[in-house]
């Protein structure tokens, strides 16, 4: 294998990760994050894939079904993401606030998306397919990437919503998060398997739709206060 086509398809996946990263980092400019917990959560998401492919290897193996496979595969990376979050900030002094768990969810879902990304620009960078490799990146960019933030901060969006909340009414918050994040994820997987190429550029419309809805989500989560709360 190519070290240095490995490295070209790091780079086309790591920079624009770290691009949407800053990007979104923005919106906690108040009190950002120590940056030492923003890089081990991203490291955290690039851990979660190896651990995603094993699973996803596994449901394969017993799964016929591709619309089933690709809608466990959603969910296992949705609770792997999860998972990853609750080990590594969810109970740390550091989440204070509730817009952090949008943060959180957002940098690992990067990472993951990062790595993802690597694996599938990498087939073509090796067969010497550098415009198809160009292209694919550029796809997973806009969609694939976006789809994973869009899907995580979702779960974030719910878990810090109830930040003031008693600890059951957080649980039910988090996995109503998690629900609807695999539904969006597991949506945007077997959209993709299903449509043309026409179709596909609609699906990533709509991705850019719920981006936007990301950015008002990160507005209603920097206003919610105990009072907020209280009346619900």
């Amino acid at each position: 294998m190519d070290f240095v086509t490995i490295v070209y398809a790091l780079l086309a996946s790591v920079i624009p990760s770290f691009i949407w990263l800053v990007f979104w980092l923005r919106e906690d400019a108040l009190h950002p994050e120590p940056r030492s917990l923003i890089a081990t959560l991203f490291i955290g998401g690039i851990i979660s894939v190896v651990i995603a492919i094993f699973g996803e290897k596994y449901i394969s193996d017993i799964i016929n079904d591709q619309n089933l496979r690709y809608t466990l595969w959603a969910a296992l990376e949705e609770m792997v993401k999860f998972g990853i979050v609750i080990a590594l900030a969810l109970n740390t002094a550091y989440y204070d606030e509730p817009i952090d768990a949008m943060i959180y969810f957002i940098t690992v879902a990067l990472g993951f998306a990062a790595i993802e990304n690597t694996l599938f620009i990498l087939g073509p960078l090796l067969n010497g397919d550098i415009q198809v490799g160009i292209a694919m990146g550029s796809m997973r960019f806009i969609g694939a990437s976006l789809v994973h933030v869009v899907s995580s901060a979702i779960i974030g969006f719910f878990i810090g919503y109830s930040f003031y909340r008693r600890k059951a009414v957080k649980y039910i918050y988090a996995i109503i998060g998690l629900i609807v994040a695999i539904a969006l994820h597991a949506s945007f997987n077997l959209s993709i398997i299903n449509s043309s190429a026409g179709n596909t550029l609609r699906i990533f419309f709509w991705i850019w739709i719920a981006v936007v809805i990301l950015m008002i989500l990160f507005e209603e989560i920097k206003v919610v206060r105990p009072k907020n709360v209280a009346r619900m």
